[in-house]
């Protein structure tokens, strides 16, 4: 192949990148992100959760937790699943804990997850919902099931000073079923229900 060939092929090698960038990585990507915050703006900014100030709080999409400056948990809010992530829902670490079933210390994490729910809720271990003592696979899940929430009521109606039918209702009301009916299981998004509990202004 002559030097003239090779740089003509070079030429249109470059031209047909130079293109590709500009279709494939600029204007799709830009068409994207318009039709994004056209459709669905909340689910395109991070699906966002502000106070009752107006100030961001977090994501509806990512879990967080509920607890003091000692890690004690807060008994006036719904606790979020363990996490795995990092020292705690750190998006930077999105990671579960990659032990197996048979690992011991996933036995003994579980078998002290199991205590302290029993203790803060009065539940016997055989009542405590598996999400309430396992994390998930990526660490950040923002939801509980139902089961873990109801679990929840009366510690948290009791330190509120509520009558415990209100919190009760309350789950119900932030329990989102399975998507087109069938897919995966009913949940509660935990920091969009204690946002409603503190909206309660008790």
């Amino acid at each position: 192949m002559s030097t003239r060939t090779s740089v003509r092929h070079l030429g249109v090698a470059v031209r047909a990148m130079l293109v590709a960038t500009a279709v494939l990585g600029l204007a799709y990507t830009a068409v994207i992100t318009g039709v994004g915050q056209v459709v669905l703006p909340a689910a395109a900014n991070g699906s966002l959760l502000r106070g009752a100030d107006g100030q961001v709080v977090g994501s509806a999409l990512i879990g967080q937790s509920f607890t003091d400056a000692d890690g004690a948990a807060l008994p006036q809010y719904f606790q979020s699943r363990p996490s795995a992530a990092g020292s705690g829902y750190d998006g930077a670490a999105s990671s579960g804990s990659n032990l197996g079933p048979e690992n011991s210390d996933l036995i003994a994490a579980i078998g002290e997850r199991q205590a302290a729910v029993a203790a803060e809720d009065g539940a016997a271990a055989s009542d405590i919902p598996a999400d309430a003592v396992t994390a998930s696979g990526s660490g950040l899940d923002p939801h509980i099931s139902p089961a873990y929430a109801q679990l929840q009521v009366a510690r948290v109606a009791t330190a509120r000073g509520l009558d415990p039918a209100v919190v009760s209702a309350l789950v119900d009301q932030h329990t989102t079923g399975r998507d087109l009916g069938f897919l995966g299981e009913p949940r509660v998004d935990v920091l969009e229900l204690n946002l409603a509990l503190d909206a309660l202004g008790r």
